[in-house]
């Protein structure tokens, strides 16, 4: 385990609202105002999932929430070596392990170790074979495999759920948010959109301007975090891989390493000035990543080598813990989720779940 830090408190932000009939809340910025899209949607009605184990640390009149970390492209050893204070603060009292992606080699869940792949194993608890995800772009997913989110929609009461992203395909394409055959909108708050609109930072640089639009979507998520709490968030943050791409493994990269740190701390800080506010909500915090890198230089990945394959995933849990004899996987992280949230699972949809939950005993 790594050195610890205790974490320094945020100063709540100011959310700007307008009113747009049904229900839909939208807030617009440019340049250093926050941009924010609200929406409450139709949730389907079923049942939640048995009481909880009143041995399992939560009790029945806490309110779970759960907020899940991507920090793209930051391999194992990266993140045990340099010196992170945020993701030492989240685990002090909670638990860091390292995992894999890529599913099992030399079987049909053998998938990329690549950027949408991770992130739709992660959504949906499944492999490649499955998703259908095995690239970035030009891609068609299998949206028949439920994410997250859509389990969240589809419980007996409203789940609000929140999507920051540097990367408007992870709503638009990977989750297929508003598309029927994906399951509607999913979504109450979104803030993303940034790197595709020319009014953002236009002056700066692609790197320096995706690094902008990260500090900008952390800003909205830790505002939202403190005011609104939605039940369920992803934050995902895209400057470390660009860094690594360029520049591959040394000191540019380790900079990049400790500036996202810099941003879960501001959310972990965010959320613990929720706590104080609320202290009948049950937070499970995740940080992770969506692959390695390659051992030659660290400016590539996408193969099966073990560092590309081998990520970590950091938790408030100390139960977020593999207790197989393997190594936990990006797909066991869906399963925790659910667990935590006490979410009715459909039973063809858990049927299909590759992954297990770490919290389970």
């Amino acid at each position: 385990m790594k050195t610890v830090k205790r974490p320094v408190s945020a100063a709540p932000g100011r959310l700007v609202r307008e009113h747009m009939g049904l229900r839909r809340l939208r807030a617009y910025a440019r340049l250093g105002l926050p941009v924010l899209i609200s929406m409450e949607v139709l949730v389907a009605q079923v049942t939640f999932a048995d009481p909880i184990d009143p041995n399992d640390g939560t009790t029945a009149n806490t309110t779970p929430k759960t907020l899940f970390i991507v920090a793209d492209g930051i391999p194992a050893d990266v993140i045990e070596r340099v010196n992170t204070p945020g993701i030492d603060a989240v685990v002090e009292d909670g638990s860091y392990q390292r995992a894999y992606v890529g599913g099992d080699l030399g079987t049909p869940t053998e998938s990329p170790t690549v950027s949408a792949v991770g992130y739709m194993s992660l959504l949906t608890g499944t492999w490649s074979n499955k998703h259908n995800v095995r690239a970035n772009y030009g891609i068609a997913p299998n949206y028949a495999f439920w994410d997250i989110f859509r389990v969240a929609k589809h419980q007996a009461v409203n789940v609000t759920t929140g999507l920051f992203s540097t990367w408007t395909d992870n709503r638009s394409v990977l989750m297929g948010d508003g598309l029927e055959e994906a399951g509607g909108y999913k979504l109450d708050f979104v803030a993303d959109g940034f790197e595709k609109d020319p009014a953002f930072a236009p002056a700066l640089g692609d790197i320096e301007r995706i690094q902008a639009v990260d500090l900008h979507v952390t800003t909205l998520a830790a505002k939202t975090i403190i005011e609104s709490a939605p039940d369920l968030s992803w934050v995902y943050l895209q400057h470390t891989d660009d860094i690594g791409h360029r520049d591959g493994d040394g000191p540019v990269m380790d900079l990049a390493v400790r500036w996202v740190d810099a941003r879960v701390l501001d959310l972990w800080s965010a959320v613990q000035a929720r706590q104080k506010k609320a202290e009948n909500e049950d937070w499970l915090v995740v940080v992770t990543t969506d692959h390695g890198r390659t051992s030659s230089d660290g400016m590539g990945h996408g193969g099966q080598s073990e560092r590309e394959r081998t990520i970590w995933i950091a938790s408030n849990s100390p139960r977020m813990v593999s207790n197989r004899a393997d190594r936990a996987a990006i797909v066991d992280i869906y399963p925790s989720i659910v667990e935590h949230m006490r979410f009715d699972l459909p039973d063809d949809v858990a049927a299909q779940l590759e992954g297990q939950s770490l919290l389970s005993k």
